[in-house]
């Protein structure tokens, strides 16, 4: 953002008049209806697209939102993309102005200084007009839009991850709006122009999967529509976004009054630059919430930023996470909160700055450090819905199968990070805050690309010990089968995730490329282009995620149980938990000494060896 520092999440109020009334069942179809729209665009692009990163991992989602821009439904995918999906289009309201959207366009944006967040991800949008009840004249009332992470972005390195890049310009190539469909033609010109600067041969038929989505959402909304009318279907958004609002207020009315701050680091940027610094300071006053982020890194040389439009999807996601999930994630949960970014900092760069890898982090740590903030007021929902994986491990070569140029995302890794939350463990494999993202399996993506998958498994003791216990981590061996490149950018490692209300943080992350050659090369900060031959192997070992609650309050029974399932070791048990047990794991006769144990936890108590 390049205007006031403040920026309050709001848009236009409601058009609901003190006379106008809408029955809220009517309103719950019409939303429900919206909402599984979503869920059909965003299914179609996994059906259609033509690149795994894709049609495999899902990382895309779809929005509805009305002519002026407010977000009226979403469909349920990776928090951040449903969050920030709204800022590109009003930038393309505001700039064309509404007589440029006509029936049958199609808008394509992915500038992360005009509301997006880095630039592999493009949204695409298309307007849905309606008869106006009055005039009988056209009029545009919904918008239908499909956001997605697109495998390149041209510019110096492949992937779109050039963190070493010196300004947004050396990322890639930035389209603050073009219409790819004028009117129902296909803008032949822009779409050449859109592939000419992407090296992925595969991205034009990403981007018109998702064209082709956005077209179906106009024509499931034009249903609606048809159905209820444009007045009808105005009110139910307005009703719905009152709604979520009033909501809102209700449930941070219940909250204690009070200021609340926290602080959170990331490692160091991709040029190595250390502890890039977060601070938050939470006000909660009645029904009215304020977040600041006064005081965050300032530093101008930082070569880690995330955008305004960033920031704002992963503070909606924590905060989210911390509330009834029965509230619509619409804006009026967005206009309620009061938040502050100062421009110039680590969250809200000035205009020009890189911002590839600041998308991941220092961005998802927003979520880090409001749970911080909010681990002693909101203790059974301060669970941080963040992850530590730097950006995606991207692998360059030549497949000597087509003898084409592949660009390997490594979209069948990322497994850790999940932190417990009060009376749970952590459970699954990747961290919450991705979503609905999926995980290819091996052996799809060792046909896709030359390469081959020999361990993706749990990490004994990597998990953040507490009275709930966070996930384990895990370790990953994959082998090039050509002479490749690695790029990337690993954090984790000084800064893992972080242990709430006296649990533990969990295991750091680790990095080795060329793993058990005699030329080991360990990740300190950015592989820049690292060398592989083939036969060498990556090896990530990914961390675990954080513990809730002091670890000596954990059920022995519990800890036996994680023993037994190789979660803990039996000296992590005794070490971490204070836990002793007798017998032997290879043979199934652990067994707790609850003597023992009851004297162990004492001691560990009154020494504060813990």
């Amino acid at each position: 953002m390049t205007s006031a520092d403040v920026v309050r999440l709001a848009g236009s109020r409601s058009r609901l008049s003190a006379g106008s009334s809408i029955d809220p069942v009517t309103a719950e179809v019409i939303r429900g209806g919206m909402e599984t729209i979503c869920f059909e665009m965003a299914t179609y692009v996994s059906r259609t697209a033509t690149t795994p990163i894709l049609n495999q991992s899902n990382e895309r989602n779809a929005t509805i939102l009305d002519a002026q821009g407010r977000l009226a439904a979403l469909s349920v995918g990776i928090p951040q993309f449903m969050l920030t999906s709204t800022l590109p289009v009003r930038f393309a309201l505001d700039f064309l102005g509404v007589d440029e959207f006509r029936e049958g366009d199609v808008f394509a944006a992915n500038d992360p200084y005009h509301g997006g967040g880095h630039l592999p991800d493009y949204n695409v949008f298309a307007p849905v007009f309606a008869d106006d009840p009055v005039s009988g004249a056209r009029r545009m009332v919904l918008i239908a839009s499909i956001q997605c992470h697109h495998g390149d972005t041209g510019g110096a390195v492949p992937g779109g991850y050039n963190v070493t890049a010196n300004d947004i310009w050396g990322e890639g190539v930035r389209w603050p709006v073009v219409k790819v469909l004028d009117q129902g033609r296909e803008r032949r010109d822009v779409l050449y122009a859109l592939q000419a600067n992407n090296r992925i041969a595969d991205y034009i038929g990403d981007l018109r999967a998702q064209i082709g989505a956005a077209q179906l959402g106009v024509t499931r909304l034009q249903e609606i529509l048809d159905r209820f009318g444009a007045t009808m279907v105005e009110q139910s958004v307005d009703s719905m976004i009152d709604y979520a609002a009033g909501r809102f207020r209700e449930e941070v009315a219940s909250w204690p009054d009070g200021e609340y701050e926290g602080d959170a680091y990331v490692d160091h940027d991709p040029i190595g630059n250390p502890d890039v610094h977060l601070h938050v300071k939470i006000t909660v006053q009645g029904s009215d919430l304020t977040i600041d982020f006064t005081g965050s890194d300032t530093r101008p040389h930082l070569q880690a930023w995330s955008t305004y439009g960033n920031t704002r999807g992963y503070t909606i996601g924590q905060i989210a996470s911390m509330m009834d999930p029965e509230i619509p994630k619409n804006e009026g949960f967005f206009e309620s909160i009061r938040l502050i970014v100062p421009q110039g900092c680590v969250l809200n760069p000035p205009p020009g700055k890189p911002v590839s890898a600041g998308t991941h982090h220092p961005g998802a740590d927003v979520g880090e450090v409001i749970a911080v903030a909010m681990q002693h007021v909101l203790p059974a929902k301060a669970v941080p819905q963040t992850y530590k994986t730097g950006i995606p491990t991207v692998i360059r070569g030549v497949d000597p199968r087509s003898g084409r140029e592949f660009v390997d995302h490594s979209a069948e890794v990322y497994a850790g990070w999940c932190n417990a939350a009060k009376g749970l463990d952590a459970w699954g494999a990747l961290s919450v805050s991705f979503g609905n993202l999926w995980k290819a399996t091996a052996e799809i993506n060792e046909s896709l690309f030359p390469h081959v998958q020999w361990s993706r498994d749990y990490r004994t003791d990597s998990g953040g010990a507490g009275q709930w216990r966070g996930i384990c981590g895990s370790h990953y061996e994959k082998e090039v089968c050509v002479d490749s490149t690695v790029y990337t950018y690993v954090v984790g490692m000084k800064y893992p995730m972080v242990g709430i209300c006296g649990g533990r943080n969990g295991a750091p992350n680790e990095m080795i490329l060329r793993y058990g050659s005699d030329d080991p090369y360990r990740v300190a900060h950015t592989a820049n282009n690292v060398p592989m031959q083939a036969g060498d192997r990556v090896m990530f070992d990914y961390g675990g995620g954080g513990g809730w609650g002091d670890p000596l309050d954990r059920d022995p029974e519990a800890v036996l149980d994680d023993v037994l399932d190789e979660y803990v070791s039996v000296e992590g048990a005794h070490r971490d938990y204070g836990v002793v047990l007798t017998g032997s794991l290879d043979d199934l006769s652990l067994a707790i000494d609850h003597e023992a144990t009851g004297d162990l936890r004492a001691q560990l108590r009154d020494t504060g060896t813990r």
